[in-house]
């Protein structure tokens, strides 16, 4: 594998870099912060082939679904929100292969955002709801056959959990955490199924397939979003599968990787506060079916990703990355736990549902 500074140097002078560090640490990609001399910043990325098994079609993607937001928002005249860059190196390329099948790439830093962490209030639930919102409806006229599809299988819960039953076969939950994912996973196999029944009148579009939290840039000092980063999972998908992955991360005040996963609870009150934000703006996408079945759309996607935490631990860490031992199965213990939460609040969720979204 290259080294970044290489990397970086492909598309900036290297007598132009200041300074190259590591920027956030995702579960998948890797990320580096390159200062210039000039005081301007950039991002690169290696995209990880173990996990985007054709790196070009996710550049492909990035590039369709980036010039289309940037056309919609000009053409309806919205201001406030920014859709990130992909920079070119000075032959016009966008993406530089590693020997791996790998790819590395650079886009423009956003200066004017930054991320977090969790949800601390209602007035940044309302944003995230409404930056939401408006994605969807911006790539609402996307024909969604013009992209391909970045994570083959990706949201095919009956997958995860056929990938599961796999794994534990061969070894089986020994500790009390470990059998209490098992005990989770085993009274809730019915949800694998929940959004894949045919006939269901769920609609479909393009999705970002990933807008957790930490997606979203907000401007320093406030609860505004100004932009929604993190392109890679763009593809055809379900409404439900970015509205129930939202839910589940920004409803979690612990976060996605807290100190006692057993304190973990789904909070009712920035439910609310996400779906008052996103009706404002999307209202009208969701269908009776969607609105029916958005509060299963949220354990549903809280048991998938807990699914393949687990599954990731049992399988010796192949897929997501960690930074110590029995990361994934803490990972997945809050996955878990918000999932118990969700079961407990579920009459009230519907409740707020329809009163929010009709």
């Amino acid at each position: 594998m290259r080294a970044p500074r290489q990397a970086a140097a492909f598309f900036v002078r290297a007598d132009t870099i200041a300074a190259i560090t590591p920027l956030a640490a995702g579960n998948v990609n890797h990320t580096w912060l390159v200062l210039l001399k000039d005081g301007s910043r950039r991002v690169l990325q290696r995209l990880n082939p173990a996990v985007f098994p054709d790196p070009g079609l996710v550049m492909d993607n990035l590039h369709l679904v980036s010039s289309h937001l940037r056309r919609r928002l000009e053409d309806l005249h919205i201001t406030g929100l920014e859709v990130l860059r992909v920079l070119r190196a000075e032959n016009g390329a966008d993406r530089l292969p590693d020997a791996d099948g790998g790819i590395w790439r650079m886009v423009d830093h956003i200066d004017a955002g930054g991320t977090r962490r969790t949800v601390d209030n209602r007035a940044q639930a309302t944003a995230i709801g409404r930056t939401l919102g408006c994605f969807h409806l911006l790539l609402a006229d996307l024909d969604p056959s013009l992209l391909g599809t970045p994570l083959p299988g990706f949201h095919v819960t009956p997958a995860y959990l056929a990938a599961y039953d796999r794994a534990v076969a061969r070894t089986a939950a020994a500790t009390d955490e470990e059998r209490f994912c098992a005990a989770c996973i085993a009274s809730h196999r019915s949800l694998a199924t929940a959004l894949h029944r045919d006939g269901s009148g769920l609609r479909r579009q393009v999705i970002h397939g990933d807008p957790k939290v930490a997606n979203f840039l907000f401007a320093p000092g406030c609860d505004r979003v100004v932009s929604l980063i993190d392109l890679d999972t763009v593809a055809p998908g379900l409404l439900l599968h970015d509205l129930g992955d939202c839910l589940r991360s920004c409803c979690n005040r612990q976060g996605e990787d807290p100190d006692d996963p057993d304190r973990t609870r789904f909070d009712a009150d920035l439910f609310s506060a996400v779906l008052a934000g996103y009706a404002q703006v999307a209202g009208n996408l969701p269908g009776a079916a969607d609105r029916a079945l958005l509060p299963t759309a949220v354990q549903v996607i809280t048991f998938e990703l807990g699914l393949r935490f687990f599954t990731d631990h049992l399988q010796g860490n192949r897929y997501f990355a960690v930074d110590r031992p029995g990361h994934n199965l803490h990972r997945a213990l809050v996955q878990f736990h918000l999932l118990r939460s969700l079961g407990e609040q579920r009459r009230d969720l519907d409740r707020r549902c329809r009163e929010l979204l009709h």
